[in-house]
């Protein structure tokens, strides 16, 4: 948080935040780091961010761990009653005997606001340590043992600056006497650095810095820094329009003239045939353009990055990359959130509505130029002309990325198109790397924004998903996970490929026009992919994931290339409590039963009697495909450490989904071109849909019907009286 209470959203090794360090001197009879968690913690909640010696396992051997300096954040949220500290603060903690790590000691004095000293008495080696530290009286602070005071005056300190712990004084009130102290500090005036600056003061005093020392790393970063000068101060909207042209206008109005071409709603007076013609002319004079395209010097850099460096380099490159754009994304965002803030209050829907699309079309991340690379490689496949060897490659470095854990964008959401021709060749190359043996099990999450979807699929197996970042971006991206060889033969699998889609029914996209039709094409391709699809619904917002499914049942009843059934779970977040299943056995056949309801309602629009109840579409057990989470945080945030019910629910229900899918013997996981096969069918019925995806759900389509068919009824009296008034 800031001085005038507005929230701050930084990257924490380039946020100058005080930092406060605390050694200890010889063996000390005070647990250093259990009175810091003491000093941490507030009364309504505690949490051990040191381990000690009090600890389960806190007393077990040392081998690595002296001499080094651990780090955490303090972070207010903003109410007194819970903040330890009115402004973030660091908190450095280094193990083991700080006479043995001068040099450790002597940078800590260095860049710290303040250095606390544990120590229980004062002998040479504690004499010529202090000597070391004359420079720094300031800020050093030290906690001793009454009986020691008198030896302790000869240092000539403050008296404010020696904390003494007597018999008669408790833990909780030693800790409390360290608190004060700590404000003392950052009320006044005190020299605070950035992580990153830090690194310069760790090698003037000859300390090693990885990110410096392993070259693949320094010539990554400046790859990564090449890039970001190319932005310069230009505005991200109009970088995008000039590096990253591809993906941009042309390829959302290509995404909206092929689904026209299916759905042929706008042919007007034109005769269906003569519509057609005109709609392919437009879509081969925009593919014409996009082959016309030079690389720029952003996507020159880019792809010579990827394409010239070895697998720890190019992993090194991807990272900073991330790192520098979402940096870049930040301050851009900020300003734009600030105007949203205003526009808000003064409730100016149409700037509203134009701030909306502005954040969207100012995110920018790895994605992004990724994204590019996907639309280099389609614009250059179309048509006759040669393809260089350079733009041959990009196939295969995605699979490689993919092979090595970096996600690959299955549906660009800002277009919410396939890039069909681009997906394809990268699986079928990863499909070459891995010798044929590519069954794939598709594991898909879907979830309103905010329910907490992709920190379920990162916990569950692993994996990186991008969470809460100051980026909004939309889509479906696709992560793929080797399965062990003990496990090939139970799952009949060789892979897992995990299917994250963004947020449904955002606030931010709700302005936009066709926010509806995007979230229910998502929703319908990615289950129609599935071999498990994973509902997680936060309790909060159950009534618009609702809306979402009953939309993806009836696009499925409507879809005839559609042939497979899916198995569905849910998953309900921040639900407490060990009776949570029990007690909300009402509420889970409520919600069937209103699925129910709107499944007939959609099968009797298609035709399909035969259609009763939502598990002859989806399949699901009301009993067994429910399951209940406590919420992620124990505690408010920011400083509220993780629940651990919520780690050891999650892992409950991953055991549970691979015993099932042991049992499910008869139905093998596909091959990835059985896979693709399937895709190209699905993504083609998605186009031709034209009619249910434009509403919120069932309901609406229903009485939409019933307007019409009133509206026609009426048209047909209307002709008819006409007709017998000539």
């Amino acid at each position: 948080m800031s001085v005038s209470k507005e929230f701050v959203e930084n990257s924490v090794v380039h946020a100058e935040i005080p930092l406060v360090s605390f050694v200890r001197l010889s063996n000390c009879s005070l647990s250093k780091s259990q009175v810091l968690n003491q000093v941490l913690n507030n009364a309504e909640q505690h949490h051990d961010f040191f381990s000690h010696r009090e600890m389960i396992g806190g007393s077990a051997l040392r081998l690595i761990a002296n001499g080094m300096v651990e780090i955490c954040w303090n972070l207010p949220c903003g109410n007194n009653s819970i903040d330890v500290f009115p402004e973030a603060v660091a908190i450095a903690n280094l193990r083991g005997d700080a006479c043995t790590f001068e040099t450790q000691v002597r940078f800590l004095a260095k860049v710290s606001a303040a250095l606390f000293v544990f120590l229980d008495s004062v002998e040479e080696k504690e004499q010529r340590l202090f000597a070391s530290l004359q420079g720094i009286k300031s800020k050093l602070f030290l906690e001793v043992k009454s009986s020691i005071e008198a030896v302790i005056d000869t240092l000539q300190l403050d008296r404010d600056h020696i904390i003494k712990k007597s018999q008669k004084v408790n833990l909780a009130s030693f800790a409390k006497s360290i608190n004060s102290s700590i404000k003392t500090v950052l009320s006044g005036t005190y020299e605070s650095f950035t992580i990153d600056s830090m690194k310069e003061t760790a090698q003037e005093l000859g300390l090693a810095v990885d990110e410096i020392q392993r070259k693949a790393s320094v010539s990554a970063e400046e790859m990564a820094e090449k890039i970001l000068k190319t932005i310069g101060v230009r505005q991200i909207t109009d970088y995008k329009k000039t590096q990253l042209p591809l993906q941009g206008k042309n390829w959302k109005i290509l995404a909206k003239i092929e689904k026209e071409q299916c759905r042929l709603r706008n042919s007007g007076e034109n005769s269906l045939e003569e519509y057609k013609v005109q709609l392919q002319k437009e879509i081969d004079e925009i593919w014409n353009k996009q082959s016309q395209y030079k690389m720029t010097t952003t996507m020159e850099i880019f792809t010579d990055a990827l394409l010239s460096s070895d697998d720890t380099e190019r992993a090194f490159f991807l990272k900073w990359m991330g790192l520098k754009m979402d940096m870049q994304s930040r301050k851009h965002m900020s300003n734009l959130r600030q105007k949203y803030i205003e526009c808000e209050q003064k409730k100016d829907r149409d700037a509203l509505a134009r701030l909306d699309q502005e954040l969207l079309d100012s995110s920018l991340g790895v994605e992004h130029y990724m994204r590019e690379m996907g639309q280099i490689y389609m614009a250059a496949s179309f048509g006759s002309s040669k393809i260089s060897d350079k733009i041959r490659n990009l196939p295969t470095l995605a699979a490689k990325l993919l092979l090595a854990g970096f996600p690959l964008e299955l549906l660009d959401g800002d277009a919410s198109n396939l890039p069909e021709k681009w997906v394809s060749n990268v699986l079928m190359e990863l499909h070459s790397m891995v010798g044929g043996k590519s069954r794939v099990l598709v594991i898909t999450v879907l979830g309103v924004q905010g329910s907490g979807k992709s920190t379920l699929l990162n916990t569950m197996f692993g994996v990186q998903f991008a969470v809460s970042s100051g980026r909004c971006t939309r889509g479906a991206y696709m992560i793929l996970i080797p399965v062990g060889e003990d496990l090939k033969e139970e799952l009949l699998c060789d892979f897992v490929l995990l299917i994250d889609t963004e947020g449904l029914k955002s606030p931010a996209l709700a302005q936009l026009e066709e926010s509806y039709e995007h979230d229910n094409e998502l929703t319908t391709f990615v289950i129609g992919l599935s071999d498990l699809t994973i509902i997680n619904i936060a309790m909060e917002n159950s009534t618009e994931m609702k809306d979402v499914l009953q939309i993806a049942v009836h696009a499925f009843l409507r879809m005839k290339e559609v042939g497979k059934k899916t198995v569905c779970y849910f998953v309900h977040q921040n639900v407490g409590g060990v009776s949570a299943n029990t007690k909300n056995l009402t509420e889970r056949k409520k919600l069937l039963g209103q699925l129910n309801e709107m499944t007939v309602i959609a099968a009797g629009m298609e035709k399909k009697p035969n259609i009763k109840k939502f598990t002859d579409v989806l399949d699901y057990d009301v009993e067994k495909n429910n399951w209940y989470i406590p919420g992620l945080w124990h505690g408010t945030p920011p400083m509220a450490p993780v629940n651990t019910g919520y780690s050891v629910a999650v892992l409950d229900i991953k055991k549970t989904l691979f015993e099932i899918l042991r049992t499910r013997k008869n139905e093998q996981p596909s091959q990835i071109p059985e896979f693709l096969q399937w895709m190209s069918s699905l993504w083609k019925a998605v186009k031709f849909e034209n009619f249910i995806f434009s509403f919120r759900n069932s309901l609406v389509a229903h009485a939409y019907e019933n307007l019409c068919k009133e509206f026609s009824d009426w048209e047909w009296s209307f002709r008819r009286h006409t007709v017998f008034c000539l």
